[in-house]
C-alpha cells in the first residue's frame, strides 16, 4: 500500500463497517458519553468477544455505575455480574482497584491524559488511547490485535508489535483518522478481514492490500 493510499481506503471503510454492528466498547461510548464507563468496559473486553462484553458492561453498571458505588462492592458481587468474561475474577480485583485509585488520586474522575491512565493497575495502551478517544474525543490511536495485523497485512507499517505499530502509525497516519482507526479496522477485522482466511474476494479495499503473511483467502 502507498502511504497516499489511506485517504480511499478510510473512505471505503466508512461506508463498509456501516453493515456490521461496532465494537462494544464503542457502542458503550455512544450511548453513554462516560469515561469511567468506556474505562471498565474496556478492561471488560480484554479478552474477550463483544457478544460477551456489552451483556456484561450492562449487568455491572446495573449495579455501580461510579467509582464510589463500584469501590464498595464485594468482589464477588462483581464477579457474578460480569460472569462469563475472560479471567472474570482477576478482573473483579482490578476493577474494584482502578476505582480506588481514581477515589484516592484523582477525585473519582477517569483522568484524560494517556500517561495518568497508565498508572492505573492493569491499563495498558490500548485500554488507555480508547478511554482517551472513545471517553475524551481526544486524539490518540488506540492499537489492538486487529490495527496491528491489518496494517501489517496491507503494507502501510511494518512494525512486529501492537507498541510499534502505535509508535509507525503516530508519525504517517493523518492525524484526521486518529479517532476513528480503531473503530474500522476492529469492525473491518472481525467481520471480512480475519487472522485466518480472510475474505479477500469480497474485499473492496484487496486493491489497495500487499496481502503480507496471508496463505490463504476466501
Amino acid at each position: 500500500m502507498r502511504d497516499d493510499d489511506i485517504h480511499e481506503v478510510v473512505r471505503i471503510l466508512r461506508s463498509d463497517v456501516l453493515v456490521w454492528q461496532s465494537p462494544a466498547v464503542t457502542i458503550v461510548s455512544q450511548r453513554e458519553g462516560n469515561p469511567f464507563k468506556v474505562l471498565i468496559s474496556c478492561i471488560l473486553s480484554l479478552r474477550t468477544q463483544d457478544q460477551t462484553t456489552g451483556p456484561a458492561s450492562e449487568r455491572l453498571f446495573a449495579l455501580a455505575d461510579t467509582p464510589e458505588k463500584m469501590a464498595v462492592l464485594a468482589p464477588e458481587a462483581i464477579e457474578t455480574a460480569i460472569y462469563p468474561v475472560g479471567f472474570y475474577r482477576n478482573k473483579a480485583r482490578q476493577i474494584r482497584e482502578i476505582c480506588r485509585a481514581l477515589l484516592e488520586r484523582y477525585g473519582g474522575k477517569v483522568p484524560g491524559d494517556l500517561d495518568d491512565l497508565l498508572t492505573l493497575n492493569g491499563v495498558g495502551r490500548k485500554t488507555a488511547n480508547l478511554v482517551v478517544t472513545l471517553g475524551f474525543g481526544k486524539p490518540g490511536i488506540c492499537v489492538d490485535t486487529h490495527v496491528h495485523r491489518i496494517c501489517n497485512r496491507w503494507g502501510y507499517v511494518e512494525t512486529g508489535t501492537p507498541e510499534a505499530t502505535e509508535s509507525a502509525l503516530r508519525q504517517k497516519l493523518p492525524a484526521e483518522y486518529w479517532l476513528e482507526i480503531n473503530d474500522l479496522l476492529v469492525t473491518f477485522g472481525q467481520n471480512l478481514c480475519r487472522p485466518i482466511s480472510p475474505h479477500c474476494s469480497i474485499c473492496h479495499v484487496r486493491a489497495f492490500c500487499d496481502r503480507r503473511g496471508v496463505k490463504t483467502s476466501r
